[in-house]
């Protein structure tokens, strides 16, 4: 799979995040918008093979789709959801 910043691999539907990981990126000085870049360009983070294979096969078969992105100790993830109506930006601990 062909991983660019130009090309959107699936649709985020509305994209809302929890007040904890608005705060985060703001303390971490993190903009929503480049995380959104690289999960929607196929760069799913920090996740282990089988869960970058499920993430390659959910965006060929309508499936969710979750992007982990690690910051020192702190994560927040980015979970699109199946038919692909909406987009969260939340910490692990909130899901």
């Amino acid at each position: 799979m062909i991983k660019d910043n130009t090309t959107p691999l699936f649709q985020l539907g509305q994209v809302v995040a929890t007040p904890a990981a608005i705060k985060m990126m703001e303390h971490l000085k993190i903009a929503a918008r480049q995380l959104l870049d690289r999960h929607v360009s196929g760069v799913f983070g920090d996740i282990d093979d089988e869960d970058r294979k499920t993430n390659e096969d959910a965006i060929d078969e309508g499936c969710r789709i979750l992007s982990a992105y690690k910051f020192g100790k702190q994560a927040i993830w980015i979970i699109t959801e199946a038919d692909r109506s909406s987009t969260c930006i939340l910490l692990p601990i909130e899901y």
